[in-house]
């Protein structure tokens, strides 16, 4: 098995969610195929980052230069993960892969990207549109946009300001710390006002998942009427596809 690196702290929430669903996936693989207890997962290093910190060194939209403390911290963590031999990286969190592609200069090992693995599992929904869902950066950036566009799927990202702050603050006030209390009904009222008719609606922050407990895992699922892609289970399982290639193959 290949070894994984886990960038993680934004939030921890999500760090542990991630780390779950990787070692309780690679544990049906096995048991499948019939191992026995304690069942395989893989070698595993997570690099958590201070979300404090981070979110506080944020910059400015356009301005990649206001951004250089905050890809800096990433890019070291990586580093890190790569120096513990890790043969390949995750980011557990939407928001720092807006910044992927400075965070990894310099990085050798492979980092996947959460991007891709969303815009593939959207488009495996049949869905031609889609509403992204997250922090203020995420929704603010194209990233998501120009993925998807790439499978034939148009993203709605041009909600006003205030209704990006009215998600940033659902994410701080209702899913930091894994609490999730009142978030499924303040998400669902959130959804009624933006999502048209067979809008696949990408829940883009690492968090936002939680507030669907059945469908934690899933990486696409049904509830209150709405079609949901949840881009954090998408990215475990391209994870547990690259970290458990060679055992598939065999």
């Amino acid at each position: 098995m290949k070894k994984i690196g886990i960038l993680g702290g934004v939030g921890w929430a999500s760090t542990v969610d991630y780390y779950r669903a990787i070692c309780e996936g690679a544990g049906a693989f096995f048991a499948a195929r019939g191992a026995g207890s304690p069942l395989p997962v893989p070698p595993i290093t997570i690099e958590s980052v201070v979300q404090a910190q981070t979110r506080a060194l944020r910059g400015r939209p356009g301005d990649e230069a206001s951004w250089a403390g905050f890809d800096a911290v990433f890019r070291e963590a990586m580093l890190t993960l790569e120096r513990a031999g890790c043969d390949f990286a995750i980011i557990a969190s939407n928001t720092p892969h807006a910044r992927l592609h400075a965070i990894r200069e310099g990085v050798v090992m492979p980092v996947l990207s959460i991007f891709d693995a969303t815009a593939e599992a959207a488009a495996q929904t049949g869905a031609i549109q889609a509403l992204v869902l997250g922090t203020a950066v995420t929704m603010q950036d194209r990233n998501y946009a120009h993925v998807l566009a790439a499978h034939g799927i148009s993203a709605n990202d041009t909600l006003p300001q205030d209704e990006i702050a009215e998600m940033q603050a659902m994410i701080d006030e209702n899913f930091y710390g894994g609490a999730a209390s009142g978030a499924q009904d303040r998400l669902l009222r959130f959804c009624k006002k933006h999502a048209e008719p067979g809008t696949a609606i990408l829940l883009a922050c690492t968090e936002l998942p939680l507030a669907f407990p059945d469908h934690i895992d899933d990486v696409s699922f049904e509830a209150g009427g709405f079609l949901f892609v949840n881009p954090s289970a998408a990215h475990v399982a391209a994870a547990l596809d690259l970290a458990l290639a060679e055992e598939k193959a065999g």
